[in-house]
């Protein structure tokens, strides 16, 4: 399959895109530049909201408006646009939020990286719905996609370097098992590196690959099923189901590093609809 690209390459580093209704469609993050944008799928144009030096990724709330990883730590913006932000985790410039989600009790999880990827300056936090936050997973270096099954039994997650896609069990009440995890998917590093990932509504994996110039679905036992090709972009970030009936697959891309004129559609979302569909964005309750 090959995707189309349906925006025009508005992002410098495009991310963690998420669909919803109750906000009109999908919307993204130009990650570097602290903005979310709201695609215009009639023009291919965007609309941006600032909220930060770094906008890493977002979810909807279920009280209206969304809450979002910032730099170094958590922001809650209200639906009239307004940003509150919550007290930084850590004081280290060298390090910012990268990628996370939220779990099926409405707990937001976000994993951090440093700057120059040093290996082991990740931590992956989670803000709670009364606003606390704690450490779940230390000693990660790009903290990367996550993602539930359709049964909520299961959180995958991927910390880039390690070329792999891991699965822990989950429970409605501690969250993510960090002692269960062990890996479910093995990428060669000729296919790319495991970047944002989603879930489909059959437990399929898809997951975007930097420097791979696509998304590949796999089953849950790890078994490579489909590859989606992204044209004309290298760097595919991340990926997540949207429409009406959540059968079409949208995804972000990259132009981090490229040279004027090099790769000019990087930057654009693509979107195909490979004949499944995806769940539905788990909200933050808080």
């Amino acid at each position: 399959m090959r995707a189309d690209q349906v925006t025009g390459p508005h992002a410098h580093h495009g991310e963690g895109p998420v669909w919803d209704a109750g906000w009109g469609g999908l919307r993204f993050v130009d990650m570097l530049a602290g903005d979310i944008l709201t695609a215009d799928l009639s023009t291919g144009g965007v609309e941006r909201l600032h909220v930060g030096e770094v906008a890493a990724a977002f979810r909807p709330r279920t009280s209206g408006g969304m809450v979002v990883a910032i730099e170094r730590g958590f922001a809650l913006v209200g639906a009239d646009g307004s940003v509150d932000r919550l007290p930084e985790l850590w004081t280290d410039h060298g390090v910012r939020m990268n990628e996370g989600g939220c779990d099926p009790q409405g707990r937001f999880y976000c994993g951090s990286m440093a700057y120059s990827s040093t290996k082991g300056a990740g931590t992956v936090y989670r803000l709670d719905q009364d606003r606390t936050v704690s450490v779940v997973l230390a000693d990660v270096t790009i903290s990367n996609g996550l993602a539930w099954s359709p049964d909520h039994t299961l959180a995958y997650y991927i910390d880039t370097p390690t070329g792999r896609v891991d699965a822990f069990d989950h429970y409605p009440e501690t969250g993510l098992v960090v002692d269960s995890r062990r890996p479910v998917v093995e990428i060669p590093g000729e296919w790319g590196g495991p970047d944002g990932m989603t879930v489909d509504a059959e437990g399929y994996l898809w997951v975007a690959m930097w420097g791979g110039s696509a998304v590949r679905r796999f089953a849950p036992d790890g078994t490579l099923d489909g590859v989606v090709e992204v044209p004309g972009a290298e760097q595919v970030t991340a990926c997540t189901f949207g429409g009406a009936d959540l059968d079409e697959l949208f995804v972000t891309t990259s132009r981090q590093g490229l040279t004027d004129g090099e790769q000019p559609d990087a930057g654009a979302v693509f979107s195909v609809r490979p004949g499944v569909r995806g769940l539905p964005a788990l909200p933050y309750a808080g």
